[in-house]
């Protein structure tokens, strides 16, 4: 990746030529200003990435350069590993967020006009990077700082400006393959692109048309992924009898207690436990309630061996003390057929012209997720699906299959692999008109832009309504069933009989394919934009040319999710529901630079230049508000620049904050704010609360917390407020001749934001309401009055809105170098990049401490990249290294290191990569590879961090192994 030093040099544009000198583009705009200059002596830092750099490492689309380390700073980002989690922009979304403030806070532009917003599901709210072009593409400019003023709400943390080639001419082909070698040859990634360009004396016009297919890797497909354990350290690892290794889990991160599959659920039975049961309770008169099929059982429940009940307490008769010995089933090898790194096909046609100028793109993406579904199948009371030797059973009472009866027998079957898919065709359209003002000097830009994103979105749900039928039979013969509702469900098909076949998940495909069924839903995302700007010069003074850009823009923005109507009713078993996400936002604005040269060519005072930026901006949703950035550069002498930046920023709520239709999800039964409330040392407002709803003192929960997400817009949500310093100084020294060129700059930054948009969050929301005064728990009013209890089997509900309440605080110093020297033939050009975080703290609440979570995994203190190239004649040569600093969360969870059971540290991690490019006669061939020494994400224990196996789940990682790759390209 190209690292251009900020400020003097790193503003500016340069074409890597194969001496890597760099040619300088007279008067642009670069991102940060929209003042065309011929000068880069910018306020605020800025990163250029050229495609040349992208392509020798090895990055296959715009998305894999643009959240690569060196781009990022290291901080998490949402990528093709997030496929079964519930991310904004739904699966396959890729986006960026800089500074660790997430994709909602940075802009993303394209060819300096926003990117809007693409992808499935009613959180649609940032640009998906699967739009952008690849083939197309000239370089990306990357501003880690604030500029509201300059671009309007968004551009909170930073701007990421892609822009296209101008001016090309002719015709070039281009093909990169990306093939992992050590992922059973899965993983990975084909790019085929042409390019066309031509123009005239007052035209031109170029476009592109690619395709990126990347293949599916699996949980099978990589080592470190097929068999994830516990990993705590002190041998609490749970050891299968049956195998006498550690037991493997899913990748639900569960944990020992993992999930319940190809067992039963039955009332309390004295039997034959499975190999694993604690003597102690041997001893002590264990019963079962969790049994797996044995046939060698004989006696007790024959067949059955009991895999998991309770015991008394030799010192209390009266007690009743869980078994938890982790021998049930909890992994099976359709587990292993879950997506690691979703698959994903994407068509891109991309067009432009100027003067009168056009720009057009159409993308479409295709992704699809791998799942395992587990299946918690209730046999009601008296079925005649349940056998003679289970009709003793009452599990529990009716949990909503069987029409009121009691639940004889609970069937926990492992029913394997599921698929979710989507399915977004985006389109961005954008018409203008520039050219030469009437005024000398000056020049105009107005363009009227229209971007749309539909998309389908397909999952593969159990319909509750169905299952509860097909559980209602009647025996026509012996061992035949049909629907006893028949005649009003044509078509039902009866459930199967409680077996063992039927617990191993061996199912009639006709029944499977009545009660499990597709349920699709759309959305849809549209944006229209008008602008209008006009540049020049203000004025002359003695130090140069006063310049200013003054303009207006309008925006309307609208969101329609409509989900399937089984997800509207709440008709998925044991999945999430969804409302319908309607709603709109319309917004105009007018704003201004203008950049002042002081002083020129004096002593102690080389330059010192002055620039300014305001924003007034008027919201159907918030009202109006104003922002503003002053910056200023100082070159005392030659070699030295010192550069500042101080501005105020907001960000309007995303239409999905205001308006997401309530979304249905789940926290697990831990999560109940009452387990166990008696015990010592427990808030005794808590104490008195939970009494009060009859639980008792060693109450815990069995059922899972239910979270209902849903907008803000009727609870008065206002824009987010933010503040942003930068301060830095370039370096820039003449060193004796042949001894080459040297750029050091070091820039330290701090945003604050207040007023975040955010939601309370289902935890906090429960321990505030518990731990309230008890009166206020009885009137049930402030957060009492988002929690309700089930007086049947005391399950929660908890409500959880948008709402203006966080603090977010990031604070840092980036470092970066460049050196460059003629040797022997060639050039050699070193490049080192360092990203420092000092701070990363945030809060709900305002009586809450700040809590800083640098160095916590997710949030390394330091991330770098470092990159040396040679060049000569036809060749270039590069090797590359990307470093995480390692991470440990102990103190965040007060745990001692070297006493703790837990892996709550990574290792430094370093990803190494190397290629080879060689030019002629219009071919260009470049080959290497990335990950070069297979290096494996570092482990970290269970149940802390979503995990990938036995790694966090973290986008500075690289989950595909060593992947060798080769680009060539053919210009006519």
């Amino acid at each position: 990746m190209a690292i251009l030093v900020p400020g003097v040099a790193s503003a500016q544009t340069t074409v890597q030529t194969p001496d890597q000198d760099a040619v300088q583009v007279d008067e642009i705009v670069v991102v940060g200003s929209r003042i065309r200059r011929d000068n880069y002596n910018a306020p605020s830092p800025t990163q250029v990435v050229t495609r040349e750099e992208a392509t020798l490492q090895g990055f296959a689309s715009t998305t894999e350069a643009l959240q690569s380390t060196a781009v990022t700073g290291g901080t998490s980002q949402i990528n093709n590993a997030y496929g079964g989690y519930v991310t904004d922009g739904g699966p396959g979304a890729n986006t960026i967020g800089l500074r660790g403030m997430g994709p909602s806070r940075t802009l993303v532009l394209l060819n300096g006009r926003r990117v809007s917003p693409a992808g499935s599901r009613g959180s649609v709210g940032s640009a998906d990077l699967n739009v952008l072009p690849t083939a197309m593409i000239d370089r990306v400019e990357v501003l880690r700082d604030g500029a509201s003023s300059v671009y309007g709400s968004d551009a909170v943390a930073g701007v990421v400006n892609i822009q296209t080639r101008q001016g090309f001419e002719g015709l070039t082909l281009e093909g990169q393959v990306n093939a992992p070698t050590e992922a059973n040859g899965n993983g990975g990634s084909t790019r085929l692109s042409v390019v066309a360009g031509a123009k005239g004396d007052r035209w031109r016009a170029a476009g592109s048309v690619e395709r990126y297919e990347r293949d599916e890797l699996t949980l099978r497909d990589r080592e470190f992924t097929r068999c994830q354990t516990d990993g705590f350290f002190n041998d609490r690892d749970y050891i299968d009898p049956r195998t006498g290794q550690s037991k493997c889990y899913p990748i639900t991160t569960t944990g020992s207690n993992g999930v319940t599959i190809n067992t039963i659920g039955t009332g309390s039975l004295a039997g034959v436990g499975a190999p694993g049961v604690p003597d102690i309770a041997l001893a002590n008169g264990v019963t079962y309630n969790r049994w797996r099929p044995n046939s060698a059982i004989t006696s007790g429940l024959v067949g059955f061996e009991g895999v998991g009940g309770s015991y008394v307490n030799p010192n209390d008769p009266t007690s009743n003390i869980a078994l938890n010995n982790n021998i049930r089933d909890t992994f099976e090898d359709r587990m292993l057929n879950e997506s690691l790194i979703s698959p994903v096909d994407i068509t891109t046609i991309y067009g432009e012209n100027a003067e009168v100028y056009g720009e057009v793109l159409f993308n479409q993406r295709k992704s699809s997720q791998t799942g395992y579904r587990q299946l918690s199948l209730d046999y009601a009371e008296g079925s005649p699906l349940i056998p003679d030797n289970l009709a003793f059973s009452t599990f529990a009472g009716n949990q909503g299959l069987n029409k009121g009866q009691n639940v004889g027998v609970r069937a926990f079957i492992g029913f394997g692999n599921d698929t979710s898919e989507q399915e977004v065709d985006f389109t961005k359209l954008t018409g203008g008109l520039r050219g030469d003002f009437i005024v000398p000097g000056w020049r105009y830009d107005a363009y009227v832009s229209h971007s749309r994103s539909k998309s389908t979105y397909t999952s593969e749900q159990f319909l509750t309504d169905r299952l509860i039928e097909t559980l209602d039979v009647v025996e026509t013969a012996p061992g035949r069933f049909e629907c006893a509702q028949l005649s009003s469900n044509p078509g039902c098909v009866a459930a199967p009989a409680l077996s063992t076949r039927t617990i191993a998940g061996e199912l009639p495909q006709d029944w499977v394919d009545y009660v499990f069924r597709p349920v699709t839903g759309t959305t849809e995302f549209e944006e229209t934009i008008v602008s209008v700007g006009i540049d020049g010069p203000l004025f002359q003074l003695p130090a140069g040319e006063v310049s200013a850009f003054f303009g207006a823009e309008w925006r309307d923005s609208s969101i329609d999710d409509t989900p399937g109507l089984d997800s509207q009713l709440g008709n998925t078993y044991n999945y999430s529901t969804s409302a319908i996400t309607r709603g709109s936002d319309s917004v105009w604005e007018a704003f201004g630079e203008v950049e002042v040269p002081v002083l020129r060519d004096l002593p102690f005072a080389q330059e010192l230049t002055l620039n300014g930026s305001f924003r007034y901006t008027d919201y159907d949703s918030y009202g109006d508000d104003t922002t503003y950035k002053v910056g200023a550069v100082y070159r005392p002498i030659d070699w030295l620049s010192l550069r500042a930046t101080y501005g105020t920023s907001f960000r309007a709520p995303a239409l999905f904050e205001q308006f997401v239709g309530a979304t249905s999800g789940f926290l697990s039964s831990g999560a109940d704010a009452c387990n166990e409330y008696g015990a010592e040392g427990v808030n005794p407002n808590r104490v008195a609360n939970c009494g009060a709803e009859g639980l008792p003192k060693d109450y815990y929960a069995t059922t899972g917390v239910q979270v209902i997400s849903e907008g803000g817009a009727d609870l008065g949500l206002a824009a987010e407020t933010s503040t942003n310093l930068t301060i830095g100084a370039v370096f820039q020294p003449t060193l004796p001749s042949g001894w080459g060129n040297l750029d050091f700059a070091v820039d330290y930054y701090e945003i604050e934001v207040e007023n975040g948009v955010s939601q309370y969050g289902a935890s906090a929301i429960l321990d505030r309401c518990y731990d309230s005064n008890p009166g206020d728990f009885a009137a049930d009013t402030g957060f009492c009055a988002l929690v309700s209890r089930d007086p049947s089997d005391n399950s929660l509900t908890v409500i959880d809105s948008y709402v203006n309440l966080a603090t977010d605080i990031v604070k840092g110093l980036d470092y970066t170098l460049r050196y460059r020297n003629d040797v022997g033939p060639g050039s050699v050009l070193f490049n080192l990049a360092v990203t420092q975080y000092t701070e990363v703290s945030s809060k709900l609440f305002d009586e809450d401490p700040l809590e800083d979570y640098v160095g916590m995994i997710d949030n390394p203190e330091f991330t770098g990249t470092a990159d040396i190239s040679y060049a000569w004649a036809d060749w270039r040569v590069r090797y590359g290294v990307e470093w995480v600093d390692g991470m440990s969360s102990y103190e965040y969870y007060g745990e001692n290191p070297a006493t703790s059971q837990y892996d709550l540290a990574t290792d430094d991690y370093y990803l190494h990569n190397a290629s080879v490019q060689y030019s002629r006669d219009g071919w260009t061939a470049t080959a290497g590879v990335r990950n070069l020494f297979d290096e494996n994400p570092p482990t970290i224990s269970a149940g802390v961090y979503n995990r990938v196996g036995n790694a966090p789940l973290y986008s500075g990682y690289d989950y595909l192994g060593r992947t060798a790759f080769i680009n060539l390209t053919k210009s006519f």
